[in-house]
């Protein structure tokens, strides 16, 4: 556990889906299972399930509205990221004035409601730099099915980096099948590479480091859709340095939260 602790593992990916009859009682559940791990902070997405793919503007809202009541209940253990729907343009750009430049959150979460390379997401990523918040996007190549018409394949992701080369990304999962993720994602420096929500393969942190470099690797555990352990369990055992392992579970997310972190004065 001393291990952990000294790694100062951030864990940039989960879910208030543990048991608990509010917001505020299900981080408290992850908080204890992260003491446990060793975990030092927690970055959440949305709010109390069930979540839905393409919420509303009321949905967002009340997405949101969980995402802080908890957040703000732990204020040195969580961080959180405000949920989006870009089809819904003008109530996304007012939520994340609310939560991130009125509100202690510090990201974007997008899942699948639509492609993140899509005009709405011009604005909306424009904002995002200006107020120094990183976008977060789930990107997951399926083999055989398909996440839907509004899921983020990693080559979507490079467009709109390409088009907004001065805001920060996370490529949450790798894209999936991280081996095609990392290929496509490999030129862009303004994509950091999330290892979270896969089985703990061997080989998926060594190629990361080995394309990109451990610098733009970040760690995630996608609680409770994963376990902490198994997530764990994936750097612990990969075959790289302590200095790059220390690099990839906290100290790469918090460079990439620096600057917003230091806008709001919150603790580092």
């Amino acid at each position: 556990l001393e291990e952990f602790r000294s790694l100062r593992i951030w864990d940039g990916h989960l879910h208030l889906t543990t048991p608990g009859n509010t917001p505020e009682e299900r981080l408290g559940r992850l908080i204890e299972l992260a003491d446990n791990m060793g975990i030092e902070r927690l970055v959440i997405a949305r709010g109390v399930p069930p979540y839905p793919r393409a919420p509303d503007p009321t949905e967002m809202r009340q997405q949101n509205d969980d995402l802080l009541r908890a957040v703000r209940r732990y204020p040195e253990r969580a961080l959180g990221t405000v949920y989006l729907n870009p089809h819904h343009l003008q109530a996304s750009l007012d939520e994340l004035n609310r939560c991130v430049r009125d509100g202690p959150c510090i990201g974007v979460k997008l899942w699948v409601a639509a492609k993140v390379n899509i005009a709405n997401m011009d604005p909306i990523a424009a904002r995002a730099r200006e107020l120094k918040a990183v976008i977060f996007q789930h990107t997951w190549v399926r083999t055989g099915e398909s996440d839907g018409p509004g899921a983020t394949l990693p080559e979507d992701l490079a467009d709109i980096a390409t088009r907004h080369p001065d805001t920060s990304f996370v490529s949450m999962h790798s894209g999936g099948d991280w081996e095609v993720g990392i290929r496509v994602l490999r030129p862009f420096a303004n994509i950091a590479l999330e290892i979270s929500g896969s089985t703990p393969a061997a080989g998926f942190v060594e190629m990361a480091v080995r394309e990109v470099g451990a610098e733009r690797v970040t760690y995630g555990t996608d609680t409770s859709g994963r376990s902490m352990s198994t997530q764990l369990a994936k750097v612990m055992g990969a075959e790289i340095s302590r200095a790059d392992k220390f690099l990839i579970f906290g100290e790469n997310l918090r460079r990439l939260l620096r600057p917003i972190l230091q806008e709001k004065g919150m603790k580092e």
